[in-house]
């Protein structure tokens, strides 16, 4: 089974990044139930913008922590797809 890495719009227009070795569609379900307490409990409800699979989870949850730190343009380039502006945004450091 693989792992993912998955980046969630919150109800305020936030985003939440988390990982998982479970279906995507049933940890979206979870967060949307309010079965995690913290971020996303009180920013239902929530939609999946992106997603990544890995082959271990280890690997899913480096990305996921590397992904936490940026910043809201550098999520918004990788949820778009947009390569080119994320090669700039981490230039900009």
């Amino acid at each position: 089974m693989g792992a993912f890495v998955y980046i969630l719009r919150c109800s305020d227009g936030s985003y939440y990044t988390g990982s998982t070795r479970a279906s995507l569609d049933d940890r979206v379900a979870q967060h949307n139930a309010g079965s995690f307490d913290g971020y996303t409990a009180r920013r239902r409800p929530v939609n999946l913008v992106f997603h990544q699979e890995f082959d271990r989870i280890t690997d899913a949850i480096a990305a996921e922590r590397q992904v936490k730190n940026w910043s809201r343009a550098k999520k918004e380039a990788l949820i778009s797809g947009d390569f080119d502006a994320l090669r700039r945004l981490s230039k900009g450091k």
